[in-house]
């Protein structure tokens, strides 16, 4: 009892702002993570498994049942679900993917922005655990036990202030990440037809070309990243 009591004290603990200076540098340094090359393939199996999390979360409220989700070392993923094969569950399901790490993003800054820093952690660790049971391969299991492993360390070691770091370091990359990988999804459209992307097979689904879904894809995530600045304080 005395545990739950304690972890509850956790979860609803406010924490105070961080500096602007050390948010703008926070921010900074997720950037790094997303433009430096070398940085960027091993951070990206983050995104890639929001990605196939928002994919199996809207599959699932759709009426779709979920047959698992692979997680591969090039960074690509596959969310298997099963059901009708067109209509709106399966647009939705196949929508879901890209903007799913931006609107993490969005959420998370608006917990940071209440002070929910290690609840944003604990809500992190609930999700991941989650996902965990869905996991179909060796190298998806591998992939999202070591993110939990780093979320958990920095949750039950590391000092509120580091905590508060972490926390929005998470969000920035998600952010800013999802709009990375939309840019990536264009480029590879770009040099190839007949793509298996979420936005090709949204255009044989809807019939709308799939350079409209990657439009969509990007105004939903610079949106999100533009609130999340707005919630964090950080644009005027």
């Amino acid at each position: 009892m005395d545990g739950l009591v304690a972890l509850w004290g956790q979860l609803s603990a406010r924490n105070e702002p961080l500096p602007a200076a050390t948010a703008w540098l926070t921010i900074a340094a997720a950037a790094l993570l997303v433009l430096v090359p070398g940085l960027w393939r091993i951070g990206r199996h983050v995104i890639t498994i929001a990605h196939e999390g928002g994919h199996a979360v809207v599959a699932t409220l759709s009426g779709r049942r979920l047959g698992g989700i692979r997680l591969h070392s090039d960074t690509s993923g596959l969310t298997v679900s099963s059901g009708r094969p067109r209509g709106p569950g399966m647009v939705l399901t196949l929508l879901a993917g890209y903007p799913a790490p931006a609107l993490l993003g969005l959420g998370a800054a608006r917990m940071l922005s209440l002070g929910y820093d290690i609840g944003l952690l604990w809500l992190l660790l609930v999700a991941l655990a989650l996902l965990l049971v869905q996991i179909r391969n060796w190298f998806g299991l591998w992939s999202v036990l070591v993110t939990a492993a780093v979320i958990f360390g920095i949750t039950w070691f590391a000092s509120p202030p580091v905590q508060g770091v972490f926390a929005l370091l998470i969000t920035a990359f998600l952010l800013l990440g999802a709009v990375r990988t939309v840019a990536e999804l264009h480029r590879s459209r770009s040099r190839s037809r007949g793509s298996a992307s979420d936005a090709d097979q949204l255009a044989r689904l809807t019939h709308i070309p799939g350079v409209i879904w990657v439009a969509v894809f990007l105004v939903a995530t610079v949106a999100c990243a533009g609130f999340a600045g707005r919630f964090l304080g950080l644009l005027a």
